[in-house]
């Protein structure tokens, strides 16, 4: 069996760490993967990013199912293409995946299905977005409408920052055409908590919660990154939490889907907050995150190749995989200046000392020279561990990062230390 998996981060690295684990293991392609993932696969970098071409060497390769890990390929119609093909796939149709390519799509859908979510005011204009501030008392959230790579959200703590951020945006167009349109939303207190689900549509298999740490520093300070570590423990959420997001926020969102014609298949991720009157739905992603997806498969048992299969075939059985009580952390290793424009080519060295601790060390922006390993890219490396309680896990994954060294390498000293505080 062959099977595809799209992208060339961590998340992806991960996926093919855990496929690897399968009691029939697959011939694994990565598309294009790092220097990481060519200890498990084999990597693809001559074709392009199209989906047409991506679905056209699935079938040429006769692949029996296709893992999207980024959102963009979804976002353009990837899933669609190699449907068309008849090739299984995880992941949702370019219409279900408008969930996350449009922030606007997004909170318009909310209102309409009753989910909770933050009060908002939706701009496609500077004069509108003007309008829309003069509603807000205190900090607002200012949130680009399409895929801006974890980097489109902007907590304004005053007006004037809050102008600055219009102007960014819908001005200098400092994201392109990401953030020529806005949403405005109220600023929600509570703590951020990532709760994903992998879905036929019908049936669901919810995934333990995880939080992660976008701000670039220590303290949730600086600007947003794609994600600065994360850890994944069962006590984030109590089961009676846990009961309302499927009932009010998860299992609506799917109904509200197929009622509009757009049924979801794969990877659904909710970004909520945890507030004194229950949770929010600050966003949805249509895929798994990212660094959410190394904690989480770390600690999974079971086989991930079964389960992913079943999905696709549309009989989905969450009975075949399980976590256990163990905690789980990733540390991100990132380049020089991320999150603006990272260095690259700069040698990592220490990469065998940090696996033999017995952490797994997850690439994610690298590349192999000549034998030796270099950044690539703004996040670099995912050093995940676990322990039988979080403060061991803190303490393995951080043992093991510490071994790892590059010049101008960037890391933040204080993921997990939320759920140390809460327990």
């Amino acid at each position: 069996m062959k099977v595809l998996i799209v992208g060339n981060g961590g998340r992806e690295h991960a996926i093919a760490w855990k496929l690897a684990q399968s009691a029939n293991p697959a011939q694994l392609l990565m598309l294009p993967g790092n220097a990481g993932t060519t200890a498990l696969a084999t990597n693809v970098n001559s074709l392009n990013s199209q989906p047409e071409s991506i679905a056209d060497f699935a079938a040429e390769q006769d692949v029996q199912l296709v893992v999207v890990g980024p959102e963009a390929p979804l976002v353009a119609g990837l899933a669609d293409c190699l449907r068309g093909k008849g090739i299984p796939v995880i992941g949702p149709s370019a219409l279900a995946a408008e969930l996350e390519g449009s922030k606007i799509y997004a909170k318009g859908f909310f209102k309409r299905y009753g989910i909770p979510t933050a009060a908002f005011f939706t701009a496609e204009s500077v004069e509108q977005a003007e309008e829309a501030l003069s509603h807000f008392d205190g900090p607002v959230v200012i949130k680009a409408d399409g895929l801006a790579a974890g980097k489109g959200v902007i907590i304004a703590q005053t007006k004037a920052e809050a102008h600055a951020a219009i102007a960014s945006l819908m001005k200098q167009e400092v994201l392109g055409a990401a953030g020529r349109k806005l949403v405005l939303e109220e600023f929600l207190i509570g703590e951020e908590v990532s709760f994903i689900a992998l879905t036929d549509g019908e049936r669901i298999c919810a995934f333990p919660p995880c939080q992660d740490h976008k701000a670039i520093y220590d303290g949730d300070q600086g600007p947003n990154t794609g994600g600065m570590g994360a850890y994944c423990d069962q006590r984030i959420l109590t089961k009676q939490q846990q009961d309302v997001i499927l009932n009010e926020i998860i299992l609506p969102t799917l109904q509200g889907l197929r009622d509009e014609g757009r049924p979801f298949q794969g990877f659904l991720f909710a970004g909520l907050m945890m507030t004194s009157t229950g949770p929010k739905a600050l966003e949805f992603n249509v895929r798994l995150g990212d660094p959410e997806t190394q904690a989480i498969l770390h600690g999974m048992r079971g086989d991930f190749l079964d389960l992913l299969q079943s999905c696709a075939a549309g009989y989905l059985d969450p009975r075949i995989v399980s976590w256990g009580p163990d905690p789980s952390v990733c540390v991100v290793l990132a380049a020089a200046n991320y999150p603006g424009a990272p260095r690259t080519g700069d040698a990592i060295v220490g990469l065998d000392e940090a696996t033999a601790t017995g952490a797994t060390v997850f690439h994610a922006g690298t590349r192999l020279d000549a034998g030796t390993v270099r950044t690539a890219g703004g996040r670099v490396l995912g050093v995940t561990a676990g322990g039988s309680t979080l403060e061991a896990a803190i303490a393995n994954a951080y043992h093991a990062a510490d071994l790892i060294q590059f010049d101008g390498k960037q890391q933040r000293r204080d993921i997990g230390a939320k759920g140390l505080k809460r327990w």
